[in-house]
């Protein structure tokens, strides 16, 4: 590993958990992946346009289109310092422009065509600010040995936060108007502008000159992007990891069509999915300070392969609810683990560049996913649906083999070791 400032104490540690949790959960609300946002845009598109299964794939894929160039919004991060603020310039500028497309969205009658540039224009907009808050978190955990404390926390708020939107999304959009959800999104953009205000001493008084921030020319920045292989494996880790085909809108359309669920229940399904992974996320921050992250790392994908067999035997929509919890908690400490390896992972000066890169698979992933499974699905809703487990459990196997890829100097200590 490079040279890094000293590890921080716990009371410091304290302190940069305060300024990182409250931020992180305001991305996720407003962020178009979150699911609050992701989830009331299923059902608008389901329950108030009317749109077809296959058709409802087709927009989530589409609309995702700039989560799939999302490096280019980290690479102009890392080159690009808004009003002279960094990352904090990046908040200040888009995070009020999200504000007004959303009132813009809440103001008119919505129509399919709406929703399409609405959506598209919110993931241009949330990749400024993801990109910012993502590149900042990793230049501060590679310069403090702390990726993994960093990964737990970041992935226990904003899943916390995911449960929260998830548990309630079925009810908000059966009984809120889309106007109303819009208008709740530009509330949360409005207050990460002014959350920008902010600038503790403990996060930013060093962060920006030291020697893993700074970058070169473009030119040199996109070779050493290039030629630096830890990039590579943890790119194709959170790929093959989000390629669940059983797990997202297909699971979301057989629990109504097949057991005859609720739309509510979906949203329970997956606050309760995300409920398993808490837990795992206090279990990794525990031991990712006391085993190496090679070892860390193995262990965890061992235990995501069987994630989603539990699917093959729901035949209620309150056993699949029940079952989601065990299924959470095999995938909590890889999901840690994959984030860790990102922060890790970064090329000097070109934090926001791989963190978006990662962010770019997570959203190919799970729209790839959902492509791919709609199309299982059309054979048959019970035959259709086996195919799409066995499809993930196969790619979360092959998980092993990129794992086996990640250069040594990437996994060779714990969190903390400098």
């Amino acid at each position: 590993m490079r040279d890094r400032a000293a590890p921080v104490d716990p009371r410091a540690a304290l302190r940069i958990y305060a300024y990182f949790v409250p931020l992180a959960f305001l991305l996720y609300v407003l962020d178009p992946l979150g699911p609050f946002f992701d989830i009331a845009i299923t059902y608008i598109l389901k329950d108030h346009l009317h749109v077809a299964l296959g058709d409802a794939a087709t927009f989530r894929v589409l609309t995702a289109i700039p989560v799939y160039a999302a490096v280019v919004f980290g690479f102009v991060r890392d080159r690009w310092s808004p009003f002279g603020q960094y990352d904090r310039g990046y908040f200040l500028l888009f995070a009020p422009l999200l504000a007004l497309l959303m009132l813009w969205l809440a103001s008119r009658p919505l129509t399919y065509t709406d929703l399409v540039l609405g959506v598209m224009a919110a993931m241009v907009l949330t990749r400024f600010i993801v990109a910012a808050y993502q590149g900042l978190m990793a230049l501060f955990a590679q310069e403090h040995a702390m990726s993994g404390r960093l990964a737990t926390v970041w992935q226990f708020t904003t899943f916390t936060a995911a449960l929260t939107s998830a548990a309630t999304s079925g009810v908000v959009a059966q009984h809120i108007s889309p106007q109303s959800i819009f208008k709740v999104i530009a509330i949360a953009a409005v207050a990460t502008a002014f959350y920008a205000l902010w600038k503790p001493k403990v996060v930013y008084a060093q962060t920006y000159r030291a020697a893993e921030a700074r970058g070169s020319d473009v030119i040199g920045d996109l070779r050493r992007l290039a030629r630096h292989r830890a990039i590579y494996p943890a790119m194709a880790a959170m790929l093959m990891f989000q390629f669940s085909p059983g797990q997202g809108i297909v699971l979301q359309y057989y629990l109504v069509d097949a057991l005859h669920a609720t739309d509510a229940i979906y949203g329970y399904w997956y606050a309760a999915f995300l409920a398993g992974f808490l837990p795992m996320f206090l279990v990794y921050g525990y031991l990712c300070q006391r085993v190496r992250f090679g070892r860390l790392l193995t262990l965890s994908a061992l235990i995501t392969i069987p994630q989603v067999i539990p699917l093959l035997f729901i035949h209620s929509p309150i056993g699949a609810v029940v079952l989601a919890v065990p299924m959470g908690m095999m995938g909590g400490l890889m999901w840690a683990a994959i984030h860790d390896l990102a922060m890790r992972s970064c090329p000097r000066g070109l934090h926001g560049t791989l963190m978006m890169f990662v962010s770019g698979m997570n959203a190919l992933g799970i729209r790839g996913g959902d492509l791919i499974g709609t199309r299982l699905y059309a054979w048959g809703a019970d035959d259709g649906f086996r195919w799409c487990v066995a499809v993930t459990t196969l790619m979360y196997l092959l998980l092993l083999g990129v794992i086996r890829c990640v250069p040594e100097h990437v996994t060779a200590t714990a969190d903390g070791e400098v």
